[in-house]
């Protein structure tokens, strides 16, 4: 879909509002504007390919829950009642 025809805008609405933004920000700003926002755009993939490669280079042989070391018993845990118990 076009973007004009979503709006409802025309040929001749566009060129008005091109010559309204000419007049309010000047020929200087708006390529100074365009240069930062495609700036902007270009260190955003950036930081997003880093992402992407980070996350695909992570190493594979991470320890796994399984062989971490054991979660403590109820037993062993402070205020159970086993825990008043004297130890054989």
């Amino acid at each position: 879909m076009n973007i004009m025809f979503a709006w409802g805008l025309g040929g001749t609405e566009l060129i008005v509002i091109a010559v309204a933004v000419l007049i309010l920000f000047g020929s200087k700003k708006i390529p100074e504007f365009a240069r930062g926002l495609g700036q902007g755009i270009k260190e955003f993939k950036k930081a997003t390919r880093e992402v992407t490669d980070e996350i695909q280079n992570t190493p594979s042989d991470l320890p796994s829950a399984k062989s971490a070391a054991p979660a403590p018993s109820r037993a062993d845990l402070p205020g159970s009642p086993s825990s008043n118990l004297p130890k054989a």
